[in-house]
């Protein structure tokens, strides 16, 4: 999909150079209504926001509503299912050992190890429509909705349109912000509500706007609180160093008292009222305000720190091989596999490809490639506009922090979506005058953009019925499909159908892949209808079994292909006890 989108890109190089006229007439009659459709600021970003919603509705009988895979769509769905029922976290099973699994903790309290938001919007989906995805659905839209509300602070108003739909193309349908349950899209909210309603109280002081960017910063602080704080300190900076000078202008300094009022007064009672529910969140997970669950996690399983120049954690104990192969293991998808692999400079670099072809794509890097191949003799920074270099800025940081963090995934540097949609909207508008040989080429390429966007929309829509090849990838982006499911939600579905409660014992192999994980829970695990559980000792699988002697239980060999569900009977103790002494065996 990449290599044709670049061709397409050429393509339209191509005719820009030879006939940059062509369908001129078409093209001005349309931009003109375009024009007129984006007058109105507040209906134009609830188009681009009902847009998203009604598309990604539309596309249900292609794109179904997702079956969770990845170990972060488990946890927060344990949040979702928490919060669902009146409950901040869940008291320690006592047979907590058997349950333990990735991105959960089990001590002090059951729940979900990474911040509230995207629990609490998947809660939201499950209570006022049945179903998490609705949330995720909801979230997307109005991601594309903020975007839109936030260019439209930053340049006119059909630019900021013309970005809103373009973020609907590439983020409102497909990829895994709209398609999965781990979130993305409202660390994109965050950062476009913060970014947008900067230039906002700096003209007009309103309460409202001061209201909007402290939502925006909690929004931050409940997804990706680091990454958050990163992107927010320098537009607080500018805010701050905006009142001060208005401060110093002003006689008797009637300015700064209108900033205090409408500004900080509201904005800060906004961000102490979150934090008191942050802390009191914290107090009943962890047992204090002041440590988060993820900090819970860390100290509880891993070894790799967070940042690059942070020694490795003491080896935990650990009460089973999988979890401690995940932590301290070197294969693909163990976490110091991915901890050695993104502090060298080829991980570093990865992240930079990664984020590139997630956010940007060949599409929306050619106007900034352009607009550097056609800068006049003799540019310097200083011709930059302030709103650019601030933008520049912002991206620069966000990158540097990016780098300095031990992990990565796309919806990581979520906050700076806004920043790339506003600095390729600004390369374009340049790019819009450009003239080769006299000719305006530039305002063709402009053209083509939009056209290229759609075009490679359409054909990701009817990529199944053109046998066109999707990459499988555990984080997709709009022209890949997520991973494949390795079985979980199959049996599932078959021992939903059966009568009366299950207890599924899961025994993995030796070499087992750690992405592949079965054991994940309800919130209230004794009232599920099945209940998912480590294979330990003999002993302890006795205890479980009569534990829940009530349940059908049954024994899952989850690494044969397919994976094999049969009765669990007396015997198969005695036959793991063998099967673990032979694998002793042949280690020795």
């Amino acid at each position: 999909m990449l290599l044709i989108e670049a061709a397409l890109v050429l393509l339209s190089l191509a005719v820009a150079l030879a006939y940059p006229s062509l369908g001129a007439g078409w093209f001005e009659s349309l931009e003109k209504r375009f024009a007129q459709l984006a007058r109105g600021s507040v209906p134009a970003f609830i188009l681009v926001g009902c847009l998203s919603l009604g598309l990604r509705a539309a596309f249900l009988p292609i794109e179904p509503i997702p079956q969770p895979v990845v170990h972060d769509e488990f946890g927060y769905l344990l949040a979702a299912d928490t919060f669902a029922h009146g409950r901040l976290t869940n008291p320690t099973h006592p047979l907590w050992k058997h349950f333990e699994s990735f991105n959960i903790i089990q001590r002090p309290t059951y729940q979900s190890y990474p911040q509230p938001a995207q629990g609490l919007l998947l809660a939201a989906g499950k209570v006022l429509a049945g179903n998490p995805f609705w949330g995720v659905w909801f979230s997307s839209g109005l991601m594309c909705a903020a975007i839109c509300w936030m260019l439209q602070a930053w340049m006119p108003a059909r630019w900021a349109l013309l970005g809103g739909l373009i973020a609907v193309l590439r983020f409102g349908v497909f990829g895994y912000w709209a398609n999965s349950y781990w979130g993305g899209a409202l660390g994109a909210i965050g950062g476009a509500l913060v970014l947008g309603a900067l230039p906002r109280i700096k003209r007009s002081q309103r309460v409202r706007d001061a209201v909007v960017m402290a939502l925006g910063l909690i929004l931050l602080a409940n997804t990706r609180p680091y990454e958050g704080f990163v992107f927010s300190v320098p537009i607080a900076i500018a805010l701050f160093a905006w009142i001060f000078r208005k401060r110093m202008l002003a006689k008797n300094c009637p300015a700064l008292g209108v900033a205090l009022r409408r500004v900080i007064l509201p904005a800060s009672l906004v961000l102490a009222i979150a934090t008191v529910g942050m802390g009191f969140y914290f107090w009943r997970v962890t047992g204090s305000p002041f440590r988060m669950p993820y900090s819970v996690e860390r100290q509880t399983y891993a070894i790799a720190p967070y940042f690059l120049w942070q020694p490795l954690r003491p080896r935990p104990i650990y009460y089973n091989s999988v979890v401690e192969k995940m932590y301290t293991g070197e294969e693909s998808g163990d976490e110091m596999a991915g901890y050695n692999f993104f502090r060298s400079p080829v991980g570093m670099f990865a992240k930079l490809f990664w984020s590139w072809r997630f956010y940007l794509g060949p599409l929306l890097t050619f106007p900034i490639l352009m607009l550097l191949f056609t800068l006049p003799y003799g540019f310097s920074w200083h011709d930059v506009g302030g709103n650019t270099r601030f933008l520049l800025f912002l991206l620069v940081i966000s990158v540097v922090a990016i780098e300095i963090e031990c992990f990565y995934a796309p919806h990581y540097p979520a906050p700076i979506t806004c920043v790339l949609f506003a600095l390729a909207l600004i390369a374009m508008r340049h790019l819009k005058g450009w003239k080769c040989w006299g000719k305006p080429s530039g305002l063709f390429l402009t053209r083509a953009i939009p056209v290229i966007c759609i075009a490679m929309f359409v054909l990701r829509t009817t990529a199944g019925s053109l046998h066109v090849s999707l990459d499988h990838y555990y984080a997709p982006a709009w022209y890949e499909v997520g991973p494949l499911d390795f079985g979980r939600a199959e049996i599932q579905q078959k021992l939903e159908q059966l009568p009366g409660q299950h207890l599924v014992i899961v025994r993995y192999e030796p070499n087992h892949k750690v992405f592949e994980e079965w054991v994940y829970n309800a919130a209230d695990i004794d009232a599920s209808r099945i209940v998912w559980a480590r294979e330990m000792s003999p002993s302890e699988n006795q205890g479980l079994i009569r534990y829940f002697s009530e349940r059908n239980v049954w024994l899952l060999e989850a690494d044969e292909k397919p994976p094999r569900l049969m009765p669990y009977t007396s015997n198969m103790n005695a036959t793991q006890s063998l099967s673990r002494e032979s694998v002793t065996r042949s280690q020795n």
